[in-house]
């Protein structure tokens, strides 16, 4: 459910930061108010392209959600859905092939620990808390990150990612040198799981329900239940800086219309699985059907409305990357996120 590419967007960010970055990442938005509403009309045009960072899923019902039900035709737009390169949508978005994309906050962390920052915001975040953790099969008893000591785990190979599990388990009293890592990108959690992989980390929205629906019995153990750092934010929409600099009102024109995309999937998870379904007919019907049901109290949780990003957890997470010695630049508070879009 989740695609990443920290390594090559870190490798990347020299490049495209010295040609493309002109906008400020920072919480209170790029560049000013005054700039942008006196160039919003300079390059303002109704097609916008929006890229995801994998293949359709629920965390996308929203957008096309918006797409189906005329909200982007309604906000005067033609939005394009397409999927992301290689090289992920955060590059595209950053080098202006994209308006707005998908990615997570802790896959786009390179794109800021930088001194040529990429241009790039997170404008909404699609769900208001941290959904993911690990998932195990039931008989093997890891109920707790300590008692992960001795079995097998399937890794991305990314610093972050092991820095989170070494800290879980260190935290919980566990030998993180007693987990077995083996490098693996995992595409059929339900099938690893009866192979030799102990462990994999998942978005529960998607692979647990499709554990439940596959009837194995599992233990979960998620993420942001053990530290309030790690309850960041993913998945997260990102736009080019450049273009909400110019282009402030399409901008919240857009958020708008992917905004009510969302609520109504929160208000009609079956109307939104069938239009996910309809939009990408591959999709296993019943898995989306239950993960949309139970992201229906995901998307918004606790926030005053979809698309919030509360900026304590955001800087928070980001800090503990820092203090932890994970990431060598330290990331101002506020930066890569904005709120002003969201309406």
């Amino acid at each position: 459910m989740k695609s990443r590419y920290m390594s090559m967007i870190l490798a990347a960010v020299l490049a495209v930061g010295m040609t493309a970055c002109k906008g400020n990442p920072a919480g209170d938005g790029p560049g000013t108010a005054d700039r942008a509403e006196a160039d919003s009309n300079s390059r303002e045009s109704e097609e916008v392209t929006f890229v995801l960072d994998w293949t359709p899923n629920t965390n996308h019902t929203g957008v096309y959600v918006a797409q189906a039900k005329g909200y982007f035709e309604e906000a005067g737009l033609n939005v394009n859905i397409i999927q992301p390169p290689e090289d992920g949508a955060t590059m595209l978005v950053a080098g202006g092939g994209a308006q707005f994309g998908v990615d997570f906050q802790d896959s786009i962390t390179p794109a800021f620990a930088t001194e040529s920052p990429l241009p790039v915001t997170a404008v909404a975040a699609v769900i208001q808390h941290n959904t993911s953790g690990l998932i195990s099969l039931k008989e093997k008893g890891i109920d707790a990150p300590k008692k992960m000591e001795g079995f097998t785990y399937a890794t991305w190979e990314l610093e972050i990612e092991q820095a989170i599990m070494k800290y879980v388990m260190e935290q919980d009293g566990g030998d993180y040198s007693k987990l077995e890592l083996i490098p693996s990108t995992v595409s059929d959690v339900v099938t690893a799981l009866q192979t030799d992989v102990d462990l994999v980390w998942i978005y529960y929205a998607w692979d647990g329900i499709a554990a439940q629906r596959k009837g194995l019995e599992t233990n979960y153990i998620n993420f942001a239940d053990l530290d309030a750092a790690l309850d960041y934010y993913s998945p997260i929409i990102i736009a080019n800086n450049d273009y909400l600099a110019e282009n402030p009102q399409q901008a919240k024109a857009f958020l708008q219309a992917v905004r009510k995309g969302y609520e109504f999937a929160i208000e009609n998870p079956q109307e939104a699985a069938d239009i996910l379904c309809e939009a990408a007919p591959e999709l296993d019907k019943e898995i989306v059907l239950e993960s949309q049901k139970w992201l229906a109290d995901q998307y918004q949780a606790d926030a005053p409305k979809w698309g919030i990003i509360d900026k304590e957890r955001w800087d928070g997470f980001y800090q503990w990357l820092y203090d932890h010695g994970v990431i060598e630049t330290e990331i101002p508070d506020g930066t890569g996120f904005s709120n002003e879009y969201i309406q």
